[in-house]
Formats: structure tokens, sequence, C-alpha cells
């Protein structure tokens, strides 16, 4: 069987059709690639004949892509981005590897954040390029070399590194906190709860491990511990909180604590990568930083 990179059309050409299919002008894809008019139809040409089909409906006065050639130009436009994308970082950093890492925004923001600039110091020849996901995804379909998972071990074929289990209290504003009828549990679950949509059961959880059954409170749904945790200090409910993400409001009494601190965790943060693709030297020295920093609490005050 051939490989398929062997039916790759040239890249001019493949340009050429990209462009033209977001402005429908020859004029303007010629602007955009640096090429004449009649070199932007040549190259369209070149690329019917290649690809052994037609791909333009052309009459008298217009000329317009066939419904196939659109469908054709929406895959061919992911595959050019991230040739530009590796190429931007390739120029970003020639003389090092890169290392993409998906992260959980909250995690990142409060633990990996502060200490990734000493990773940054000791290798400088890495580029490290971080985008946050919020929920889990294939390594085959995402060019990530890693990614900060938060829950069990339960990810596919990944290596893991252990990096902090994840304690949570219920908090609410002042406002809130005294509007409950009493100290039980029970009371703190009349208010409205607040929950997390990628942790629909996150209540339920910390209820059941504290020996109180809790049956699918409803309440208002956020994508992320930021927003939550506003709208917590704007008096709409309790949230229940990673500890970590909310020390300086507890501190400063903007939130207060519904329930004393339990020992009770609800999960682990890990940071996971390919088991097929262990050898990757940029990401091997990652994990081993990681390991150090995890241990010595490296970036915390």
């Amino acid at each position: 069987m051939r490989h398929p990179k062997r039916f790759l059309p040239p890249m001019t050409a493949l340009r050429a059709l990209e462009s033209f299919e977001r402005t429908g002008n020859v004029t303007e894809t010629g602007h955009e690639i640096g090429v004449s008019q009649s070199a932007v139809s040549r190259q369209l040409k070149v690329l019917e004949d290649y690809l052994g089909t037609s791909l333009f409906l052309r009459d008298r006065k217009s000329i317009t892509l066939t419904p196939a050639a659109r469908d054709y130009c929406t895959q061919i436009r992911s595959a050019l981005d991230k040739i530009g994308t590796a190429s931007l970082r390739l120029k970003a950093n020639p003389g090092g590897g890169q290392l993409n890492i998906a992260m959980l925004p909250a995690f990142g923001v409060r633990w990996l954040a502060p200490r990734l600039p000493d990773f940054v110091a000791q290798h400088p020849e890495v580029t490290v390029n971080l985008s946050t996901r919020l929920r889990p995804f294939d390594f085959a379909t995402e060019p990530f070399h890693g990614a900060v998972h938060f829950g069990e071990r339960d990810w596919a074929d990944v290596c893991y590194l252990e990096l902090m289990r994840e304690y949570v209290v219920p908090v609410a504003s002042p406002k809130r906190a005294a509007a409950r009828k009493g100290d039980a549990l029970s009371d703190l679950f009349q208010l409205p709860l607040l929950h997390l949509d990628t942790r629909p059961d996150a209540w339920e959880k910390w209820a059941r491990l504290l020996g109180h059954p809790l049956q699918s409170p409803v309440g208002m749904l956020f994508d992320q511990f930021a927003s939550m945790i506003q709208a917590a200090l704007h008096d709409m409910g309790a949230a229940l909180v990673p500890t970590f993400l909310i020390e300086r409001e507890l501190e400063e009494g903007r939130l207060i604590a519904l329930w004393p601190e339990s020992s009770v965790s609800i999960g682990t943060y890990y940071f996971v990568w390919p088991k097929d693709d262990i050898d990757y030297h940029p990401r091997n020295m990652f994990v081993d930083w990681l390991s150090n920093a995890r241990d010595t609490g490296l970036g915390i005050d």
C-alpha cells in the first residue's frame, strides 16, 4: 500500500485553494500568497490535475468551488494551520525542543505557573507551550507531549507522575454563610449549591465521604473554578472549592469556610504522557524537574 504522504499535492497549490475558498477572489488570493493572478489560476489547475478531479464550477462570469472541494478545504485548512504553528515554534526556538503541555486552568495558574520560571531558567533551550483543556482528550489526535490530569489513574495508555492530592472545602460569602439556619451539613445543603460542569458529582462525592448521602443537588453550573469562586464571592451560593485556590480569600474573610477542613480528598492531580512516546528528551527533563518541584514546594512562598 502506498504511503498517504506520497499523495501530498504541492504546498503552493494547497495554499492557493485554501485562500480562494476563504476570499472567493483570485486577486486577493494572489496578494495573500505573494503571486500574480495568472499564477494563482495555474496553481489551481495544477491541483485539479494532481487530484484528477474537478474542483471548480466555471461559467463565463464566475468560478466557484464544488461542494466536494469545499469539504476538502475544511480538512486541509486544519493541516495547514498545524504546519504554520509548528514552523512558528521552530523559528522561535531553533536550537532546542518544543514541549507542548495541556493544563487545567486553575491548577495551571495557581500551582504550575509560579514554579515554571525555574524550569525555564534551568532549560532555556526548551520552549514550553501551554494550552488549557478542561476535559480529557486523546494524545493521538492532539499535539501534546503531556497533560495535567485530575481524578484517578483512569487515563488509558499513559504514564503518571502524581503532583498533588486535592482537598476541598465548601465556602460562601459572609452574607450567604450568615443565612444558614444551623451548623449541620443538612443546613449547608439548603443553601444554593454551585457546580463545576466537569465535576457534576463533586458535592455528592464529598458528602458521601463524610458519611452523609446527598442526592443529585441542583444549582448553577460553571465551566471553571475562577468563575465559580467569583459567583460565591458575590453571594450567589456555596461552592466546593480546592483549598489551594482560595487561601487568600479565606484569610481576608471574603469567603467563609462552611465546614471544617477535612483530610478527605476527592481526587489527585497527575502529570501524564503517552506510554508509546517515552523517549522525548525535553519532556523527560520536565518530568524530572516536576518531581523536584513537587517535593520541594519550589516557587511557593
